[in-house]
């Protein structure tokens, strides 16, 4: 049934679905319900993407400062008055290669393969030679304030030595001394850097076996 009047106070038609003053609704639609918008569950969050590992170069900084550390340690060690020398460069440099990936897969948790075991031997390896090329121009330029090469090198030789003879007229020709300084660099780089080399695949291939 349709009231005579609406709230407002105006008279309404027979029959009047709303008011034609206030527009309020003067009855029910039975069976009509309003429907309430389903609830958008949130969306999920995404997923972590996973982080890419660094490439060991000389633009990670991480695998410079691990090499440089790894690089002066065997440099020290090197250097410690022990006895076979030769056996102590082997042992030294190749254990910092070995050192080094041991260092960066524990500090990082990223397994190295042979060849990027090989690139972090090699940045120490570069660090190694550097250290070692520093020294060596120090102690020659030490050297040649207590007199010169001739006069080193003829202390270190037993009295009447024949070599002696042969040392000096080598070591006063410019050209035998610069060719000779120009392969003793040579074959430096070339150890120092094979050696590290070596011992970071070494370290790579252990490691990834445990």
């Amino acid at each position: 049934m349709v009231p005579d009047f609406c709230t407002c106070g105006a008279q309404l038609p027979p029959d009047a679905r709303f008011c034609h003053k206030c527009g309020k609704p003067q009855y029910d639609y039975p069976g009509l319900t309003e429907e309430t918008p389903a609830e958008v569950p949130p969306p999920l969050p995404a997923p972590p993407q996973a982080q890419t590992p660094l490439e060991i170069s000389f633009h990670n900084r991480l695998a410079v400062r691990i090499g440089f550390l790894a690089a002066l340690t065997a440099v020290l060690l090197f250097m410690f008055p022990l006895p076979f020398p030769f056996l102590r460069l082997l042992l030294a440099f190749i254990a910092a290669g070995f050192l080094a990936v041991f260092a960066y897969t524990r500090r990082t948790g990223q397994m190295l393969s042979i060849r990027s075991g090989a690139r972090m031997g090699w940045i120490t390896g570069i660090f190694s030679f550097t250290f070692v090329t520093i020294l060596f121009t120090v102690a020659m330029v030490a050297i040649s304030n207590e007199g010169g090469l001739v006069k080193f090198f003829r202390s270190q030789l037993p009295p009447n030595d024949a070599r002696t003879e042969q040392l000096t007229q080598a070591l006063n020709n410019p050209a035998t001394l610069a060719g000779g300084l120009a392969f003793s660099v040579i074959m430096l780089f070339v150890i120092l850097t094979a050696l590290p080399v070596l011992g970071g695949a070494l370290g790579a291939k252990v490691l990834a076996k445990e």
